[in-house]
């Protein structure tokens, strides 16, 4: 069954209220002003199930029933669905102007389990992948929407988890019973928690034989008993709590969580990794390649959306957006490379033996560098046209802007060529888009461009390189000493 936006929702209604923000329990996550927006967003992707239009894009065919099911809860097949998930995901970005996260982040999760979970099983004998098969079409059944949590605290970054005084720095397992397990610890910087139904936690880096009881994945309620969600600021926080055009958008929103875990129950049928350290690592990998080749497509969505509302700027200031044409050209390109670059990883992966789809690591670390930058530079050149009005505190307030004492003067110094509102509208999204809470994880979301470069380094075929230089300047192979 595919929901409506107003199952969907009600799905949040029905759960047990766990998200504080600012000191203060949010008793309905998609009413309050710290998470509606969020929700809002998340929504939209029910609402396009049901839109003739849009439907192909967001909807899949399930490989465990032949089901249609929402793409987020898919397994990538083959190249094509890996570029459908790119479309898509820079689509939400125009609809909403922001993270989905707690879609995106779940979709990559399951990938992620249905391959490590089905190499555990073909290695070791478990019946991780038997597990997760059963939970994965429950999930799409009920068609629910899943963050997913690998981030840990970490504590003293040059000790490993068992080494850290306080062993609660990554989430581990502290007690086993015949039916679940106990964990604690915590996860944080978790994206769209507020929005979702389920979290998947997987272990948020590789372990040793002596880390192993840190060694675990498994998925659970958003509301489960012991956990706490802590919503944490953005830049402009108090301005997305504030109404009119201080708030831009009222279809997204993105959403950040500490999550903290006191002695949470997982039962035994939602557990995929068990201690089993030695799949730490390619948990991770099998993570971050998808993320990092489709985030190319969120930055891209976002870009094109900063394209629009530079030249609406240009125009309300009385402008031609041919006076900013090569600014305009540049932010296009750069939309255009992260979201290539990431097709061009998908086109280039392989079949995994569990018979999901796995994209170029090369490729995909490449795009995650390129997101590191591009998005930024993109952010300064829509600032640049945009001019000092659309930079953080260079705009009244909604509430001056409507004042009885002074309102009419404000309003008569903000307009140009366009009336006040609608430039002040436009300045107010520009801000929102490149200093405020609409700014996806571009830097660090998937991992560290540090990370990726490492990835790169390993992947490269620096020595494939030094052959082909040696064989075409006519050189005896390793005629040239290693330094």
């Amino acid at each position: 069954m595919i929901k409506t936006p107003e199952e969907y929702k009600e799905s949040l209604r029905n759960m047990n209220p766990n998200v504080y923000k600012f000191g203060e329990l949010i008793g309905d996550v998609t009413t309050h002003p710290a998470t509606k927006r969020t929700v809002e967003g998340h929504a939209q992707i029910y609402a396009l199930a049901h839109d003739p239009e849009y439907r192909d894009m967001v909807v899949a065919e399930s490989v465990l029933t032949g089901e249609k099911i929402s793409r987020y809860l898919s397994i990538i097949k083959g190249p094509e669905d890996m570029i459908a998930n790119s479309k898509m995901k820079r689509y939400m970005f125009n609809v909403t102007g922001t993270c989905t996260g707690g879609r995106c982040g779940g979709w990559t999760g399951i990938n992620a389990v249905w391959k490590t979970s089905f190499d555990m099983d073909e290695k070791l004998g478990t019946d991780y992948h038997i597990r997760f098969k059963e939970w994965l079409k429950d999930a799409q059944e009920r068609d629910i929407t899943i963050s997913v949590a690998l981030t840990d605290p970490k504590g003293n970054r040059t000790l490993t988890p068992s080494q850290q005084e306080d062993p609660d720095m990554n989430l581990h397992v502290i007690d086993e019973k015949g039916d679940g397990i106990v964990v604690k610890g915590a996860k944080i910087m978790i994206c769209g928690v507020a929005a979702a139904n389920e979290i998947l936690v997987l272990p948020g880096m590789k372990y040793r034989e002596e880390d192993r009881n840190w060694a675990v994945a498994f998925v659970i309620p958003r509301d489960a008993e012991g956990l706490k969600c802590i919503e944490t600021r953005h830049p402009s926080d108090m301005r997305e709590l504030e109404e009119g055009f201080d708030s831009p958008v009222e279809c997204g929103g993105i959403t950040q969580s500490y999550l903290l875990f006191e002695d949470v129950f997982v039962p035994r049928e939602r557990i995929f990794m068990l201690r089993e350290h030695d799949f730490t690592l390619d948990m991770v990998m099998n993570f971050i390649a998808p993320y990092r080749a489709a985030i190319g497509a969120c930055v891209a969505g976002q870009g094109d959306v900063m394209v629009g509302a530079s030249i609406l700027m240009a125009w309300a200031n009385g402008l031609s957006e041919k006076v900013f044409r090569d600014k305009l050209t540049q932010m296009v390109m750069n939309n255009e490379t992260t979201y290539g670059m990431g097709v061009a990883a998908a086109v280039l992966g392989k079949k995994h033996a569990s018979g999901s789809w796995m994209v170029d690591p090369l490729l995909s670390n490449v795009n995650k560098v390129y997101v590191a930058t591009l998005p930024y530079e993109t952010k300064r050149l829509a600032q640049e046209i945009g001019g000092g009005i659309t930079e953080t505190g260079c705009m009244p307030s909604y509430q001056d802007f409507e004042s009885e004492e002074y309102g009419e003067l404000v309003q008569k110094y903000l307009k140009a060529a366009a009336p006040a509102e609608s430039r002040a509208r436009i300045a107010r999204l520009i801000e929102w888009l490149t200093l405020g809470a609409g700014i996806p994880g571009c830097m660090h979301g998937g991992g560290s461009p540090d990370g990726a470069r490492l990835m790169i380094q390993r992947s490269a075929g620096f020595d494939r390189c030094v052959k082909l230089a040696e064989e075409l300047s006519g050189i005896e192979e390793e005629s040239v000493k290693r330094p």
